[in-house]
């Protein structure tokens, strides 16, 4: 029996394998991170800058995973893509609940946003710690906002995901913690 889509029984409901282990992982430590190094520690000490490192070192390691994967880990899954942002956008607003197997269009966007942001934040960060940009003002500016963009995004992710979840029936936090999507009768998944 192919193990990625079981049957629920709940009048043509399914449950489909969509993300693993590893990116699962990934997503939570960086949102603890994230959470820890923006609200917990004291920014610029040893805790602050190695949580840095290790966010960075995660999306690194997302980055790498979104080459060499599982089928929905891939970059292929879930393409960076503006116009089929707009067209999914166009799809919703016109009472839509087809749903993605992976990130819908603008949640792709708002992923790799998010690994922008958080790669320019360890850069800004690892130079705010060298001597030729120690002490910077420029560079201080940046790192900050950074964060604040930072902030503005996981808010819209949240957002997003709320959203999303409400419009199409299908618990997508609960999917992010087991790595299977229940979709419900009539959700027609891409």
């Amino acid at each position: 029996m192919d193990t990625s889509e079981l049957h629920s029984g709940r009048n043509g409901a399914r449950d489909v394998r969509v993300w693993d282990r590893l990116v699962r992982t990934v997503h939570w430590g960086v949102a603890l991170i994230v959470l820890v190094n923006g609200f917990a520690d004291k920014p610029g000490d040893a805790v602050h800058t190695w949580l840095g490192y290790t966010a960075g070192a995660l999306v690194l390691l997302r980055l790498a995973w979104g080459v060499i994967g599982t089928r929905p880990a891939l970059f292929t899954a879930f393409p960076p893509s503006p116009r089929r942002a707009v067209r999914h956008l166009r799809d919703v607003m016109a009472g839509s609940r087809d749903t993605h197997l992976s990130h819908n269009p603008l949640g792709a966007l708002m992923v790799y946003n998010i690994w922008l942001t958080l790669l320019l934040l360890c850069v800004s960060g690892y130079m705010m710690g060298t001597i030729r940009f120690f002490g910077v003002a420029w560079v201080e500016d940046m790192h900050d906002l950074l964060f604040d963009w930072l902030m503005v995004s996981v808010v819209l992710h949240l957002a997003g995901v709320a959203f999303d979840s409400w419009r199409t029936k299908v618990p997508l936090v609960r999917a992010m913690v087991t790595g299977r999507k229940y979709l419900p009768k009539g959700v027609r998944a891409e």
